[in-house]
């Protein structure tokens, strides 16, 4: 009922419309999702943190960067945003043209269902090797690393450290240090 609404009621965008647009979007199957208001400040710190945390691990590997908020093209019509995304080997400057080894998203009420489900869904079918949930109101992490063709829950992180064993270059994050500015017991 929804594919059918959306085909006759509602415009169908692609990426040559995505990019003339101001603000912050996705696409996602060819309808626009606004990405406003700006994060609140412990989901950007996280992010970053994450960023940062995963920057110093791959200090001695050329081929792979780590980047925050930049466009995913998963097709013409579905650009996807990840708050942040270890790359190895991409050529191109505008945007990701294949899965990143590592794709962690910061949760937000707003933003939930559509990265629990939706982009879980296509990240999974993309063959992203981990994608990470990290809920900044519970200061845990949620890992899923593919096996084969779906994701498999590596576990739910507090203090615990995860080695992302399969990446390119191996790397580990320290959720401790990740959620320790955070926890009104450090």
């Amino acid at each position: 009922m929804m594919r059918r609404l959306q085909k006759e009621y509602l415009p169908h965008y692609t990426y040559d419309d995505y990019v003339e647009w101001e603000g912050r979007w996705e696409l996602m199957d060819g309808i626009a999702c606004a990405m406003v208001p700006a994060p609140l400040r412990i989901h950007q710190a996280l992010a970053y943190e994450i960023a940062y945390r995963l920057r110093l691990e791959i200090e001695e590997c050329e081929q792979c960067e780590v980047l925050g908020e930049i466009d995913y093209k998963i097709a013409e019509d579905t650009i996807l945003r990840p708050d942040v995304v270890l790359i190895c080997g991409e050529t191109n400057e505008r945007f990701l043209t294949k899965p990143p080894e590592i794709i962690v998203e910061v949760i937000s009420k707003s933003t939930a269902l559509r990265d629990e489900k939706y982009k879980f869904e296509i990240y999974e079918k993309e063959k992203v090797k981990y994608y990470v949930l990290v809920y900044p109101d519970d200061l845990i992490a949620k890992v899923y690393k593919l096996d084969g063709k779906k994701f498999d829950k590596q576990g739910v992180f507090v203090t615990e450290s995860y080695e992302f064993e399969e990446a390119i270059c191996k790397v580990t994050l320290d959720f401790s240090e990740v959620f320790k500015r955070y926890r009104s017991d450090s």
